[in-house]
């Protein structure tokens, strides 16, 4: 199995985690210093620990799904995601129904940095 193919399940992993609200599993794809974006406030937070406590607060206030489309490299190297994302109230009331694109650098098999495109 090559480098691509591995870090492609790694990430589609996470995503699995994330929508089944599963923190530990989605945590374990990342790095310990992992750098993730915090898409309600801007900037990022850093650690498990801060994505941890992010994730937290967001699904208390709403109720994110993303799933992944396509997946591709950049002229870097990065990962580069195309991700269909719905973000609904606490009430189910739909908020976003957008395509996005999660950019991923990985460092030692795991998620060191994302950052969202719009």
């Amino acid at each position: 199995m090559g480098v691509w193919t591995v870090y492609r399940d790694l990430l589609a992993n996470a995503y699995d985690a994330f929508n089944a609200r599963d923190i530990d599993r989605a945590l374990a794809a990342m790095h310990a210093e992992v750098d993730w974006p915090n898409g309600m406030e801007g900037g990022y937070v850093h650690g498990h620990g801060a994505v941890r406590d992010y994730w937290t607060r967001q699904w208390r206030l709403i109720d994110p799904r993303v799933e992944p489309r396509r997946f591709g490299i950049d002229e870097t190297g990065r990962i580069v995601v195309d991700v269909h994302q719905v973000i609904r109230d606490r009430s189910g009331n739909t908020v976003a129904d957008q395509m996005v694109q999660h950019v991923y650098t990985i460092r030692d098999g795991l998620i060191r940095h994302m950052e969202i495109r719009k």
